[in-house]
């Protein structure tokens, strides 16, 4: 009797699988298609470049700075409860963004949306991980990641449709149904709650450091271009996040062990490893869809579809490499998709205007196998290190790595243009300057997937 009833307690991992799938691949398609729409709602809005910039990076701080807090969160009061609460969020500001009547409101409710997607995305990998048996979890993972890359890859492309057919707004309004089903899913099938760290006491001082330090660091980084005084919002940023790192030291109840990070230094390679390739995976998207438009003279659209190429092939690749995890070694999958990656990277410096197409696809399906490779072994290196209690915070320091590649690639980015570039628009006169500078940041990514690829397995 006491086996039917855990049984009934526990969610088939079908239904977990499906439902983190559901969720992981809307939040990177909101992303992406909300940015395909920022010229169309900027021209409704009459907003301007700066306000524009703000939507995206609001979204991307908010996730960046709660999503360490909420795994802590998560693991004491409850992984599938701070997930239902994030769907809710979700939903509730979609909703909202669709309505919205100025840029204020929309800039506000995308920040509400970042907090939802946070919680979502730090809650939803260590849920596999619970829910799902070890020996297989590296499977579940694979189709997750996939999932995730199927919303990065479509997201561009469905949402420009909706946009040029149907308007801006109804990108919003047809994901809430498919936000509602995820959420009465998880409402109704996905039974079992999953709280090792239940009775722990959350660390709000931590919390409070850590968000305001990381918020002042990501702002000075963002602004460095835009005002003299951002590289001192920088310093105050890291000396805040190095006073974090020394008080979570001596707390008996820290928001993150650091000492997880010092003694378990498989652990905290994997994850500097995730930082750098999921910088180097964006760092690759964001200047080839510039390269195809301002270099090869493709439209916006037609860069969107050949952009699909790579995160396409990482979404096949994902659950294979995700299966193989379960079978052998995931450190040295994972190495191997880190070499994969600086292949391609290093091939992609030679790039130029005359590159041929068959060149590029090829490319892109290098790195599109290299981060397949990765992304799913390497999760399951993260969460097999640590004990469950910790399945939480670990998600949501692998989560927050990503966010932080994500917005060091965009730094180095901004910094290398400005170095070769200056002020100048990007037009047919200056694209050698372009591809100068696009090439130079390549060489950047490449040699730290080199450093990952040395010190990964080790």
């Amino acid at each position: 009797m006491n086996a039917e009833k855990i049984k009934e307690e526990i969610a088939s991992p079908v239904v977990i699988v499906f439902v983190v799938s559901c969720v992981q691949f809307l939040t990177p398609f909101l992303s992406s298609s909300t940015g395909t729409a920022l010229p169309t709602i900027g021209n409704e809005f009459g907003s301007s470049a700066s306000q524009l910039g703000m939507i995206q990076t609001g979204y991307i701080l908010a996730m960046t700075i709660l999503m360490l807090p909420f795994g802590g969160f998560s693991d004491i009061h409850g992984r599938k409860r701070i997930f239902i609460i994030g769907l809710i969020i979700s939903i509730l500001s979609t909703l909202a963004l669709g309505l919205s009547g100025n840029t204020s409101a929309f800039i506000f409710f995308r920040v509400v949306q970042g907090v939802g997607a946070a919680m979502i995305m730090t809650t939803s990998i260590s849920i596999i991980a619970s829910g799902i048996p070890r020996e297989h979890n590296g499977r579940a993972m694979g189709i997750v990641s996939g999932m995730a890359y199927f919303g990065m890859a479509f997201g561009p492309v469905i949402g420009g449709t909706i946009v040029t057919n149907l308007g801006w707004r109804w990108l919003f309004f047809l994901i809430i149904p498919v936000q509602l089903s995820a959420l009465l899913l998880t409402l109704t099938k996905l039974k079992g709650e999953w709280a090792e760290a239940r009775g722990k006491r959350f660390d709000w001082i931590g919390s409070i450091i850590y968000s305001l330090s990381l918020s002042i660091m990501i702002i000075g980084f963002t602004s460095l271009t835009k005002f003299d005084f951002a590289w001192i919002l920088v310093i105050i940023g890291l000396v805040g996040c190095f006073c974090f790192f020394k008080i979570e030291l001596i707390r008996k109840q820290p928001l993150l062990n650091v000492r997880l990070l010092i003694e378990n230094k498989k652990f905290t390679i994997s994850n500097i490893a995730t930082f750098i390739n999921y910088g180097a995976a964006f760092g690759f998207i964001f200047l080839f869809t510039l390269y195809l438009q301002f270099v090869k003279g493709l439209s916006a659209q037609q860069a969107g579809f050949v952009m699909m190429i790579q995160p396409c092939i990482q979404a096949v690749i994902s659950p294979f490499a995700g299966r193989l995890a379960d079978k052998y070694n995931p450190e040295n999958l994972a190495t191997f998709g880190l070499i994969i990656c600086a292949v391609g990277l290093l091939a992609s410096t030679q790039i130029g205007p005359e590159t041929s197409w068959f060149v590029i696809v090829s490319l892109m399906v290098i790195l599109g196998t290299g981060f397949g490779l990765f992304s799913s072994p390497n999760i399951k290196a993260i969460l097999g290190c640590v004990a469950p209690r910790y399945f939480g915070t670990a998600s949501s320091i692998s989560a927050t790595m990503r966010m932080g590649g994500i917005l060091a690639s965009s730094v180095i980015i901004t910094v290398i243009l400005a170095l070769y570039m200056g002020t100048s628009a990007v037009t047919i006169e200056t694209r050698m300057y372009f591809v100068h500078s696009m090439s130079a940041c390549l060489v950047i990514f490449c040699l730290n997937e080199w450093l990952s690829c040395r010190y990964y397995d080790h």
